[in-house]
């Protein structure tokens, strides 16, 4: 092959597994696994909250009523700023990172 022809083919190549590909995969996998470092202890690995901790704390369920009435932003703050017994993060967290914990924790809802 035409070593002039290879950069633009590989450039190409490039472009189109950006646009065809999902681009949500590694998030959601960045979330699970920031998920069940950071709260699956508490909230238990499908957020039921069904662990020794979350029954020990009272913990809620993310499909409970009071929790999914919560915005985005109110649950943002939680997870930022902590609540009760519940630790911050905002120091460790990144604001994408605490939005993406939002998302995946409402996935766990369903």
């Amino acid at each position: 092959m035409n070593r002039k022809w290879s950069a633009p083919i590989v450039v190409s190549a490039a472009l189109v597994a950006h646009v065809l590909l999902p681009s949500n995969a590694l998030p959601d996998e960045a979330s699970a696994k920031l998920y069940k470092h950071k709260c699956a202890s508490c909230h238990g690995p499908d957020g039921k909250a069904e662990t020794s901790a979350g029954k020990a704390m009272k913990v809620r369920s993310f499909a409970d009523p009071d929790v999914a009435k919560m915005t985005d932003d109110e649950l943002a703050e939680v997870i930022t700023n902590g609540k009760g017994k519940m630790p911050k993060y905002g120091s460790s967290l990144k604001p994408d990172q605490v939005k993406s914990l939002v998302e995946y924790c409402r996935s766990l809802a369903k």
